[in-house]
């Protein structure tokens, strides 16, 4: 039997359709890889939207259609950035690692990702200054974190029935710590490097500030808690 074929319009309208979506997603990448440049240069009041259209090289009023106004296109660009620093902790497969290589993996990408992504730090610095309040409305960034936390506790559980950990670490306090020994680092580089008299942004310096906050959190991982 002869399988009918299906109507030209129909595949043409489906065709058009894909093409619309892949061009829309197009257009939103475009647009928040701009935002994301211009909040980090600017902060979140001195960002333009007109600049941002710019250097998307695209028209203002798709900036309202495909993303919303000034404070939707923050909130986007914020997540945005949250969301490639989840990307990559995913990529280290960490429940396929030994507990103490994934946690040192974990640490290492956690830094590096603060010393290589300045707009990070930057953002993170203004959403703070405004109390989280653009932060408050996504949805997205709670379920990165809670994903994160499973595989932080899954690391801990193993190392510790394994004899390589100490009991009962919390995984949320691990993971602000090693955030916090990479992020003070990074954000107060500048004004480190004037306090101490070490130029902090050359690469041996970062080099050995990597290899002490491993240590720091390895070193509290491996030894058991006083009595």
């Amino acid at each position: 039997m002869t399988k009918t074929a299906k109507p030209a319009a129909k595949r043409s309208t489906a065709t058009t359709r894909t093409r619309g979506k892949a061009n829309e997603e197009k257009a939103r990448e475009a647009i928040l890889s701009a935002a994301v440049g211009e909040f980090f240069e600017h902060g979140f009041g001195g960002a333009r939207v007109d600049a941002i259209a710019r250097r998307a090289k695209t028209n203002k009023r798709f900036l309202y259609v495909y993303v919303g106004n000034k404070e939707a296109i923050w909130l986007a660009a914020l997540q945005r950035v949250y969301g490639t620093m989840r990307a990559g902790e995913r990529e280290l497969n960490l429940e396929n690692l030994a507990p103490d290589e994934g946690m040192r993996q974990l640490i290492h990408f956690n830094f590096w990702f603060h010393v290589e992504h300045p707009e990070f730090i930057s953002m993170l610095n203004d959403e703070n200054r405004q109390k989280a309040r653009n932060l408050r409305r996504s949805t997205k960034t709670q379920k990165m974190y809670s994903h994160l936390l499973g595989l932080i506790e899954g690391l801990l559980h193993r190392g510790e029935k394994a004899g390589l950990f100490r009991k009962g670490v919390d995984p949320m306090q691990l993971y602000i710590s090693i955030a916090a020994l990479s992020y003070f680092y990074c954000s107060n580089q500048h004004t480190l490097s004037v306090i101490f008299g070490h130029d902090l942004s050359a690469r041996r310096e970062i080099v050995r500030r990597e290899e002490h906050v491993v240590s720091v959190i390895m070193d509290y991982l491996t030894h058991p808690a006083a009595n």
